[in-house]
Parts: C-alpha cells; structure tokens; sequence
C-alpha cells in the first residue's frame, strides 16, 4: 500500500493536486477537512460538535479526528494506498497515524511538504472565500487557521524529515508544472 501525506498550509494546494494525484495513482483521498464539512452538512452529533470548533477556528481534537480517519480508511480495504490531506497536524497526531497503519501492515511512505509562502496564501484563499462561501475561509478564521499551521502544525515536518520520508515541493507557479514536480517525487516510490 503505498501511503502518502500531502503538507502545507491553508491554501497550499493540498486539494487541487490531491485530485490530480488520485486520478494518475489511484490513490484513495482522505481529507479531514472534507470528513469534518460531511458530518457537518448531515448534522451527526459529531458534526454538530465539529462544527462549533471550526466556527472558533480551533483544531478538532486528536481522537474525534483519528476515530474519523480510521472510519474512513477502513472502508476501503482494498485500496492502492492513500494521501492523507489535512493529517496529521501533530505530531501525536502523527504518532497515531503511524501506529494504526502499523496495525494494518502499512505505512506512510512519504510526506510532501507544498511550500507556499504567506502572502500567496492570503491571495488564494481570498479567492476560494469568493468562489465557494466557506465558513473557515472567513478573514479572521483564516488567520487562526494560518497561525495554527505555522506556530504547531509545521512541526510535525522534522518528525518526518528524522524518518527520512520527507520532501519538500514549489507550491506556487502553475498547477500543471507543481503536478509534475510532485509526480516526480511520488515516481520514486
């Protein structure tokens, strides 16, 4: 099974190449941002609780969203693999990841970190707030969200880097040529 995570913050990327991804690897896409706007629209219990978090701009907590992660992969047991977008964002996080797919006899091969700087990502996510209305796109949402990213989640990177799965691609410039780029470092796997 060939396992990746897809980095970066706010406004990277992570969803337009994950799509792409998917399509050339046939890779499963597991995105906990997608897994946490899903129980929000159907109103479970667990979005309702999901939903009061995001609204403040916090993180949801480990196990609410571990518990969903797993869901997730195991429906979907004969899978090439994955990419993991928007996971983990910790490095407990990241210590649980590993531990279940160990338990699966898995692993994350690689970690693709998409580097893009602040101002690009204010940019963008001004637009993606114009196109699609998302609540945690709002200004002052997207400013926990952003500092979030660069005061906790970037740490998660040299956790990584120790386990010698770590690779570090261009987010900006054309999506085409960042496809690439990320393809190139997948091919190696």
């Amino acid at each position: 099974m060939l396992n990746f995570v897809l980095f970066g913050p706010p406004g990277a990327g992570k969803g337009t190449q994950s799509e792409k991804l998917i399509e050339k690897y046939q890779l499963i896409h597991i995105s906990t941002g997608d897994l946490f706007r899903a129980h929000i629209k159907n109103q479970s219990p667990l979005g309702q609780r999901v939903s009061a978090l995001i609204a403040e701009g916090q993180l949801v907590p480990d196990e609410i969203t571990i518990a969903m992660l797993e869901e997730e992969v195991d429906k979907n047991p004969n899978a090439k693999g994955f990419i993991f977008d928007g996971f983990p964002r910790t490095v407990p996080q990241a210590e649980a990841l590993d531990e279940f797919l160990e338990s699966k006899g898995s692993s994350i091969a690689g970690v693709i970190a998409l580097d893009v700087d602040q101002q690009e990502l204010t940019k963008r996510i001004a637009q993606r707030q114009i196109e699609t209305g998302r609540i945690d796109d709002q200004a002052d949402k997207l400013q926990k969200r952003i500092e979030e990213y660069f005061s906790k989640t970037i740490h998660v990177l040299p956790y990584y880097e120790g386990q010698n799965k770590l690779s570090k691609v261009n987010g900006i410039g054309k999506i085409d040529d960042i496809f690439a780029d990320l393809s190139a470092v997948i091919d190696k796997y």
